[in-house]
C-alpha cells in the first residue's frame, strides 16, 4: 500500500472514530483533523467533489469548536438550579448515570446530600453538584458530576462561582472531598486553595 493510500485510509478512520466519541469537544476536534487529512488526500488524487465536501465539513467543525471553546467558562451560557435532594428529576439523572457515577465516586450515597444543584445549558442537564452540611459553616461536596458528553468542560464551576448557592444557606466555606484531588487544577481555577490535606473554597461574606 502506497503512502497516499495510507493517508486516505487514516483520514477516513479518524472521521469514523470521531463519530464514536461521547464527548462533543473531542468529536469535533477529531472530525476536523480527519476532514483536513481527507482534503489533502482528495486534492492529490484529485477528486474535487470530495475536497469540497470535506472543506465544508472542516469549516462547520471549526465554527462549532469556536463556539464550544468561547462559551466554555461563560456564566451566561449555563444556569444553576437548586433542587430538593429528593427531587424526582434529580433522582432520574443519578439513576440513569449511576454506573458512571460509581466508577468515579465509589461509595457515593445520594440520600446523604440535602443540597442539590443541577447545571443546565438551555434545556439540557450537563452536571450535578451535591453537598451536605459539615458543620462550622462548611459545605462538604459529595458529588461533582459531569455528564459524559460535556466532560471536556467544567460546568460544576458555575455552582462554585455563584457564591449565593451556598451563602444563602449560611455556609462560609466549601470543602472538596479527597477523591477530587485529581481535579486540583480545576478546583484551584475556581478559587479552592489547600488547607491541610484538603482543598477549601472561601465564600464571600
Amino acid at each position: 500500500m502506497d503512502i497516499l493510500s495510507v493517508i486516505g485510509w487514516g483520514g477516513s478512520a479518524l472521521v469514523v472514530v470521531s463519530l464514536l466519541q461521547t464527548r462533543i469537544l473531542r468529536l469535533r476536534a477529531l472530525n476536523l483533523v480527519g476532514c483536513v487529512v481527507l482534503i489533502g488526500f482528495n486534492a492529490a488524487i484529485p477528486v474535487w467533489p470530495m475536497v469540497g465536501m470535506n472543506a465544508v465539513l472542516a469549516v462547520i467543525n471549526v465554527v462549532h469548536l469556536w463556539r464550544l471553546l468561547r462559551h466554555r467558562h461563560d456564566v451566561e451560557e449555563y444556569a444553576v438550579l437548586e433542587v430538593d435532594g429528593a427531587d424526582t428529576y434529580l433522582g432520574h439523572v443519578l439513576r440513569t448515570h449511576g454506573k458512571d457515577i460509581s466508577k468515579f465516586n465509589p461509595g457515593f450515597r445520594t440520600t446523604d446530600s440535602p443540597y442539590a444543584f443541577l447545571v443546565q445549558q438551555g434545556e439540557r442537564t450537563v452536571g450535578v453538584v451535591l453537598a451536605h452540611d459539615a458543620g462550622e459553616g462548611r459545605a462538604q461536596i459529595d458529588l461533582d458530576y459531569v455528564l459524559p458528553k460535556y466532560r471536556d468542560f467544567t460546568p460544576g464551576e458555575f455552582v462554585y462561582r455563584r457564591s449565593d448557592a451556598f451563602t444563602d444557606h449560611g455556609f462560609r466555606q466549601v470543602l472538596a472531598p479527597p477523591r477530587m484531588r485529581d481535579s486540583a487544577g480545576y478546583l484551584r481555577k475556581v478559587g479552592f486553595h489547600p488547607e491541610g490535606d484538603r482543598l477549601v473554597l472561601d465564600l464571600p461574606a
